[in-house]
């Protein structure tokens, strides 16, 4: 190995064998990239194979987007992980995150391999641009931009079932509410649940959308409490797996379940309200760094600016 990297950074001394060497490296990848597409494009625009998937799929139209997807669907299978309950980790992450297709999950790894090819092959390409650029530095930047592409998809998705997350976690309280109400007005559980679900439609459409479907999973002959406990698998949200191991807890003991409702959505007011408290007593500690580095010196060069030109200015004369 380190025969490798001593003949790798030799070159940087050859200018001539250099370029060849990237030049015949660029050519190559380009050739690998072109064939791949042409490949990709090809499998779309066969008309053999259109009219066979037309006709798979009962005469369904399929858009462009839809071939592009299947055709990425057919390399995923080699970049699939092997393991099933990393398979089942990835899945679920990508269910909290809100893309539940059937094809989300080798689409993703699809995506992943598509930018690790493609972000180093342009790097590849714009190294002639660069001439003073040494031949390691190309490889650690192409290097570079591989891992983003490899891990940058991860990055997006946690950001993405995060925001998601928050959303649902900030609609969950007025779910409360509404709930108690109905449930003390006299409609069952059910009823009341599709009833908040279209009360909260545009005020909080992810958490609407996530209790239709339980509405729909209860009226298909799911358990109510299966229902539930697939809401919170889906969400990911703690405070909805409280509330539903409360809920499970009320129907096995015959308890009723508007107190229940009432007490725990009691309960997690105290807790917004704490986590609310804490988060403002946070602020004055996080404050000294932008009033040390951006406030402060401002205030200074204003105020003590003009004074200190002034004293310059004399001891020049």
């Amino acid at each position: 190995m380190n025969e490798l990297t001593n003949g790798l950074f030799s070159l940087a001394e050859h200018p001539e064998l250099y370029r060849w060497l990237l030049t015949a490296a660029v050519g190559i990848l380009v050739f690998l990239v072109g064939g791949g597409i042409i490949f990709l494009m090809s499998g779309l625009a066969n008309p053999t194979r259109r009219r066979l998937e037309q006709l798979k799929d009962r005469g369904q139209e399929r858009s462009f987007s839809q071939r592009l997807v299947s055709s990425v669907e057919k390399l995923s299978p080699a970049l699939l992980p092997r393991s099933q309950k990393e398979t089942s980790k990835i899945r679920q992450k990508l269910s909290q995150a809100g893309f539940r297709s059937a094809n989300a999950l080798p689409l993703f790894f699809g995506v992943k391999a598509i930018f690790a090819i493609l972000l180093p092959v342009l790097v590849f390409i714009a190294a002639p641009l660069f001439p003073q650029a040494e031949l390691k530095q190309v490889f650690y930047v192409a290097g570079f931009f591989m891992a983003l592409g490899l891990f940058g998809p991860n990055y997006v998705l946690a950001k993405l079932t995060s925001t998601r997350r928050d959303k649902i976690r900030r609609g969950f309280a007025d779910m409360l509410d509404l709930m108690v109400v109905c449930v003390e007005a006299g409609l069952g559980f059910d009823i009341a649940l599709l009833r908040v679900a279209n009360e909260i439609k545009t005020s909080h459409p992810i958490l609407s959308e996530e209790l239709h479907v339980v509405s729909g999973e209860i009226r298909a002959g799911v358990e109510r409490i299966t229902a539930l406990r697939n809401l919170a698998d889906r969400t990911g949200v703690r405070e909805i797996l409280g509330f539903v191991a409360l809920i499970g807890q009320s129907l096995r003991f015959g308890t009723g379940i508007a107190e229940t409702l009432r007490i725990y959505s009691e309960d997690f007011r105290d807790k917004r309200m704490q986590a609310a408290e804490e988060f403002a007593a946070k602020v004055g500690t996080k404050m000294i760094f932008p009033l040390i580095f951006c406030f402060f010196p401002s205030f200074f060069i204003v105020a003590i600016g003009p004074l200190i030109l002034k004293v310059l200015t004399v001891f020049g004369q």
